[in-house]
């Protein structure tokens, strides 16, 4: 089975938003082309690429694997369309995974993107190639899968600014 891995923002500027569904399409579509066999998505499925990715994923025709960073983590969705979003996209996983942490903090979410890194076979970056935020943000995770010789895919429409 081919794993393939998501990591990135979760805010997504419009301007770059069908660029980034077009380009997550094209290298799922890319992979399962290239791979004989069935395919696995990793994603937190967290508002944002996370969420983008699975659906996508799944529309493919790809299991998802959820990695489900604390207990609390679903407190953590402010916006109800986002939550909405994470039961839906859950409700349809064939995997679950969830980490031991109790509540949502940044040890969690990195704990959570070094999971699905050192799990996936390739890794896809929703990224502005921009320094991490935060301890666990999208550049730290790409930093960390290259460090592991992951392939990594950046998917991002040039010049798009995150607010």
């Amino acid at each position: 089975m081919k794993r393939i891995g998501v990591t990135g923002h979760r805010s997504i500027p419009d301007e770059a938003l069908g660029h980034v569904r077009d380009g997550l399409r094209a290298v799922l579509r890319a992979v399962l082309r290239d791979h004989e066999g069935p395919l696995e998505a990793l994603s937190s499925l967290a508002e944002g690429a996370d969420q983008l990715f699975a659906a996508i994923a799944l529309e493919c025709g790809a299991d998802l694997t959820v990695v489900i960073p604390s207990g609390d983590y679903e407190d953590c969705f402010e916006d109800p369309g986002s939550l909405a979003g994470y039961r839906r996209l859950k409700g349809r996983a064939s995997q679950e995974v969830r980490l031991a942490f109790p509540r949502s903090t940044d040890e969690a979410y990195y704990a959570a993107g070094t999971y699905i890194a050192d799990s996936c076979d390739r890794l896809v970056a929703v990224w502005d190639g921009l320094p991490a935020r935060g301890h666990g943000g999208t550049a730290e995770i790409v930093a960390y899968a290259r460090a592991l010789g992951k392939p990594v895919t950046v998917v991002w429409r040039e010049g798009a600014a995150r607010d």
